[in-house]
Parts: structure tokens; sequence; C-alpha cells
């Protein structure tokens, strides 16, 4: 499981009841793991929407402000952003500044770009505001879409498939073993034991340093800035 599931598993390990954890969220945001079964899947599905979204958005010129899930995390935002060639990704992670973005947007309009995608984490929320402010500072129509638990349903794709069948082959490795106490992690490529105390209440978010925002950047994406 998620957050929850790792604070309840390490409260019951604490009091000698045998526990092994799986990362299981779509967020991916669990601390001492570098990925989270679910998450590729969310990112696929916001993916196909943000698509059909991009579609109208050329034909109409207008601006899309797309709001994906991510709970206290921006990565599904950042990964979904880039991927869509969005203008702007907005997460908690770096402040935003919408007369920036606004101005951009002008820019690049007078470039000859006649369609906008922003993306925005749920975390920030206000998604409906975001858009009235755009379309105020810059006079592009703009429309606001919230995707919602749809990101969270559907049949999980053959990444996550795999992924859940090796954590699982490991911890069930680690129970005949007698284990436990531990969640499955993944780092590095490899799968590591990491003990639930390291892992219950910790939330693991965006590198405002990473490179992908560095590389995002030279795309003419912006992370915040």
């Amino acid at each position: 499981g998620g957050d929850g599931s790792f604070r309840g598993a390490a409260d019951l390990s604490a009091h000698g009841i045998l526990c092994v954890g799986l990362p299981g969220t779509i967020d991916n945001d669990i601390a001492c793991t570098d990925y989270t079964i679910g998450y590729d899947t969310a990112m696929n599905t916001a993916m196909e929407l943000m698509d059909k979204l991009s579609d109208t958005s050329q034909s109409h010129y207008r601006c899309s402000v797309v709001e994906v899930m991510g709970r206290g995390a921006g990565y599904i935002a950042l990964n979904t952003g880039v991927a869509s060639g969005a203008l702007e990704i907005i997460t908690k992670e770096k402040p935003y500044d919408l007369d920036k973005i606004a101005k951009k947007m002008m820019e690049f309009k007078a470039r000859g770009k006649q369609n906008f995608i922003i993306v925005v984490a749920e975390n920030i929320g206000h998604s409906e505001e975001i858009c009235k402010l755009i379309q105020e500072k810059t006079g592009i129509e703009s429309r606001a879409t919230i995707l919602g638990h749809v990101q969270r349903g559907g049949a999980p794709d053959p990444y996550d498939r795999v992924f859940a069948s090796r954590v699982g082959a490991v911890a069930g490795m680690y129970v005949l073993k007698k284990k436990y106490g531990v969640m499955v992690g993944y780092k590095d490529r490899e799968m590591v034991a990491v003990p639930l105390k390291e892992v219950a209440g910790k939330l693991k978010t965006v590198d405002p340093n990473a490179n992908i925002i560095k590389e995002a950047k030279s795309l003419g994406i912006s992370f915040g800035d």
C-alpha cells in the first residue's frame, strides 16, 4: 500500500505482528524506493486523456489547464507534463508565478504557437481559478480539466504487472526466510529490504534539481520558474 498502509504496518511490526510491505501507490511518493506499483499505469492513463485534450486545444487555439493526481508529490505532473509537451508544470515542490506563465504564453504566441497545456498537481488545486486568471492575463481561451480518480482505475500496464510480480516474488522469499518488518524497496534497479520504520510517515517528493527538470527547460517546459 501507500503511506497509511506503511504507518500501520510499522506499528503492527513494532507489536510483534509479522509484516512484509510492497510499495503500491500511483503517487510514487513512498520513501526508500525509486518506484511504486501503479505509478506507470496512472501516468499512461493520464497521458491518454491529455492527448485527447491536446487535440481539442490545437483545433480551438486554447490553453488546457489539466489537473492530475499525485497527492503530496508532483511525480505524475512532472512526467506527464514533459511527455505531453506542456508549457508549464505546477507542483508544490517549486513556487510558480502566473504573471510569468502568462508572459511566456504571449511570447510563444507571438512566435506562432496557438495552443498550450499547463499541468497542475492536485496538491496545488485551484485549477479552475488558475485557468480563469490565465485567460484574463492573456486573452487566450482557457479550459480547466480535472482528471480525478479515473487515473486510479483500469487494467495495469505491462511494466506494472512485471514490477508487481518481481516485488511479490521477493516478498515471498523474505517470508520463507522469516525476514519480517521490512518493505521490498527498489533502489538503483535492485530489490532491497528496507526496515518499515524507515519508510513509515516519510514523503518522497520531486527533487527540484533533478536532471529531468533541467532537460525539460531545454525543451521550453518550465517547472515553477
